[in-house]
């Protein structure tokens, strides 16, 4: 920041671009031979991986793996006050888990690292640097007080709250002089001009004038940490991400963030903005449904396969929908001209069915077989314990006969261990009062077939 204020009492010239202006470009792929396809998947850890980041992280795996490029990990954790403990391993985790993992992130590293954003603020700062000394960046001195009442009169009046540019207007002097008293001032962006058209690879041609609708938007706020409008560009640039699939919601502003790049003398990278996933009755996933995030379907049994098959057969971006893709054949068939704008219907209720299907594809399979007779061996070690009067049930061919033949049958591998199986591992124990509700001779039977009477 005292590099900044230095720069913030210097003659300001008009906004221009560092560089050539950017013109339109052409819808393309940007996969022409010799370019390398970088994709990042950029989350906050402001909550644990659900449905929703892992339907975007997987497009932009499927994405690269299809054109030989890389996928990268980059966690977004500016905003301090809401990050959730564990949140960044759990994303890096649960990638891993899903069979995803990225090619660079914070746990591997890689050659454009850090991958924490927290950790790159030395080049938010730089690249601020750059857009007030040409002008298209001032220091704003309102306070919290003041932004707030311009929300509310907005409200009041039925209109959409933005700033009202106060502090665009400021002479030299007028900055100087409230820097003595407000040395650490956010940034914003001067939004002005024509924002420029853009194709994205999904929505087709967009233009978004932002500086008719929208106040000059922050990018460096008084703590150092950038807003995600300049963080987003400057990584985007220097990690070398040559196509950004982000979600839909993001479309609006990327008109915001073409003029950040025009005014930075960048070239942007390809734009494929992703229809959302909702739930089946076309509300929203939250995180608040506690049932969406990616640890609940672990712990409950359920293959990643399973997963990453039901939330892209929900959606578009292939030729045809099927049940039971694996992860190579996605990554074969799946075409991003093929995405449509329609949201994706997310019905968790077909989950077992889908899990069934990968469930069989695994028995079928002798290595992958074995593997499951040591998961189930373990399962019902752990549900059964001290109740295994006869440990001869977790021999490894017993175990493996019993997933033979219950296979087609079951959606989980925990469905054996429930209670309707639980006869395959304990003796069953019913007391005296439950059998005699079912025959008054009871203990005659008993004593045949036991050769003693009942306690």
């Amino acid at each position: 920041m005292a590099v900044l204020l230095k720069t913030l009492v210097h003659p300001r010239r008009p906004p221009a671009a560092l560089g050539r202006p950017l013109g339109r470009r052409e819808a393309s792929l940007g996969t022409h031979a010799g370019a390398a396809v970088r994709v990042r998947f950029a989350p906050s850890p402001t909550g644990f991986l659900h449905l929703g980041g892992l339907r975007t992280a997987l497009y932009n795996y499927i994405f690269a793996k299809k054109h030989g490029g890389s996928f990268i990990l980059r966690l977004e954790d500016t905003d301090q006050t809401r990050l959730v403990p564990g949140a960044v391993e759990n994303i890096e985790d649960m990638l891993e888990w899903a069979g995803i993992p990225p090619d660079e992130s914070p746990r591997r590293g890689g050659p454009a690292g850090p991958y924490l954003q927290s950790q790159r603020l030395a080049l938010y700062a730089q690249a601020t640097e750059a857009l007030l000394k040409s002008g298209a960046a001032y220091p704003c001195f309102c306070s919290p007080q003041r932004l707030e009442l311009l929300k509310r009169e907005a409200l009041r009046n039925r209109q959409t709250p933005r700033y009202d540019n106060r502090c665009r207007s400021l002479s030299e002097a007028q900055v100087a002089q409230k820097l003595a008293k407000d040395p650490k001032p956010a940034i914003r962006f001067h939004l002005e001009g024509e924002a420029p058209a853009f194709q994205d690879l999904v929505y087709g041609w967009n233009r978004h004038e932002v500086a008719s609708v929208e106040g000059d938007p922050v990018i460096l706020k008084s703590d150092g940490f950038p807003t995600y409008h300049l963080a987003c560009v400057v990584d985007d640039h220097h990690m070398g991400i040559s196509h950004v699939l982000r979600g839909s919601e993001w479309l609006v502003s990327t008109s915001k963030h073409l003029l950040l790049y025009q005014a930075l003398g960048w070239q942007p990278p390809h734009f494929a903005h992703l229809p959302l996933l909702l739930n089946r009755d076309g509300s929203k996933l939250s995180k608040r449904q506690g049932d969406i995030f990616l640890e609940h379907f672990a712990a409950a049994g359920f293959l990643p396969d399973a997963l990453l098959d039901i939330i892209t057969n929900c959606g578009s971006g292939f030729a045809e929908n099927r049940m039971g893709r694996t992860l190579p054949e996605l990554i074969t068939q799946f075409d991003l001209t093929r995405v449509t704008c329609h949201s994706a219907l997310l019905d968790l209720e077909k989950l077992p069915e889908f899990n069934r299907l990968h469930l069989c594809r695994l028995v079928s399979d002798e290595t992958q077989r074995r593997q499951l007779v040591g998961k189930l061996q373990a399962l019902v070690e752990e549900a059964f314990g001290s109740q295994l009067q006869d440990r001869h049930v977790l021999d490894a061919a017993y175990v493996e006969r019993i997933i033979l033949l219950r296979q087609g049958h079951i959606c989980r591998l925990q469905d054996l261990i429930s209670p309707a199986y639980s006869y395959l591992w304990t003796r069953p124990a019913v007391g005296r009062a439950q059998l005699g509700a079912v025959s008054e001779k009871v203990d005659i039977i008993a004593k045949r077939v036991l050769g003693k009477d009942l306690l």
